[in-house]
């Protein structure tokens, strides 16, 4: 379900979708809805089950876009949790599953380990809003009886993850570095630790909350906490170079107030749903640069043949 949009933002899931002429191999309908409308929402509630993936994802972007984050991650869940609860009114039918995603930023200050009781400690919109869309979830549970899940992830990457992120950010920077088109890599703090992992493990775990005779709420994570460094460390290692010949610090990128570390404690996954993390940092890691390495190679035959402008990069 991508945002409504001039262009087709359905890049990430290209390898997947089959053009719906095509009637014999498509298996996916794509549905174009905003949650800023609840009328939108309404027209595609005969399913069975509801992930609500949809945010302003970018904690710093958050802070440029206050009113949007807030009435997409919070106001947005509110619409649809209403929205489930008109339906089943109305038609009678209390099939639906409905599953909100929440986010490791929801602790921010609160010391390590992070478990489904820790208490939240937001100041970000993004991760205030997202607290309220948790709140929100655990209301409508609770008061109309509706199967809802929270899940409070931890950093979740893959080869997909948005380029504007610190883990692509380093890894597609990496690429170009290692093929000779760019020198320079600009971040911000080092020693920001997180819990990170790979997005298709906790797909899977997300899977397993609906599938439960009963919804709650979960944390899903490695359990493990690396920095930015380690990142950098095992990144720029795998290709054979030094990260601190080309990585510059860039106080512009520090946020106004850091979260130092983030780790958490999935016992309440593994016991209920038999989940666990199978994919690790390093091996993360390494998958995502072996992505953008090819990638770096593709573009580079671009820019060599003058259909890509590598001067943007210093």
């Amino acid at each position: 379900m991508p945002q409504r949009s001039s262009n087709f933002n359905t890049e990430r899931i290209n390898h997947i979708y089959i053009d719906p002429h095509n009637a014999n191999k498509a298996q996916i309908k794509l549905h174009y809805p905003d949650l800023t409308y609840v009328s939108f929402l309404r027209c595609w509630l005969d399913i069975v089950e509801v992930y609500n993936l949809a945010a302003q994802s970018h904690v710093a972007v958050s802070f440029e876009n206050l009113d949007y984050t807030a009435d997409v991650v919070a106001t947005g869940a509110l619409r649809l949790l209403e929205a489930i609860r008109s339906h089943i009114s109305t038609s009678g039918r209390s099939h639906i599953r409905y599953y909100q995603a929440g986010s490791s930023e929801m602790f921010r200050s609160t010391p390590p380990p992070q478990i489904e009781s820790s208490p939240f400690h937001s100041y970000f919109p993004y991760d205030v809003s997202k607290c309220a869309a948790h709140w929100y979830t655990v209301n409508y549970r609770e008061a109309y009886r509706i199967f809802a899940c929270n899940v409070i992830l931890f950093n979740h990457e893959s080869p997909r993850r948005g380029k504007n992120f610190v883990t692509r950010k380093i890894t597609r920077a990496m690429g170009w570095i290692k093929i000779g088109l760019q020198s320079k890599l600009f971040l911000e703090n080092l020693q920001a630790s997180r819990d990170w992992s790979f997005v298709g493990d906790y797909v899977e775990a997300m899977w397993l909350m609906l599938q439960q005779e009963k919804s709650d709420d979960y944390v899903v994570a490695t359990e493990e906490s690396h920095t930015v460094e380690e990142f950098l460390e095992v990144s720029f290692g795998y290709v054979g170079l030094k990260w601190k010949d080309h990585v510059v610090i860039d106080k512009r990128y520090f946020r106004p107030a850091e979260v130092d570390n983030l780790e958490g404690v999935a016992t309440k996954a593994k016991k209920v749903l038999g989940w666990k993390s199978k994919i690790w940092f390093g091996q993360l890691v390494k998958m995502i640069m072996d992505e953008d390495i090819e990638l770096a190679k593709r573009e580079k035959v671009l820019v060599v043949a003058g259909y890509m402008d590598a001067h943007q990069q210093p």
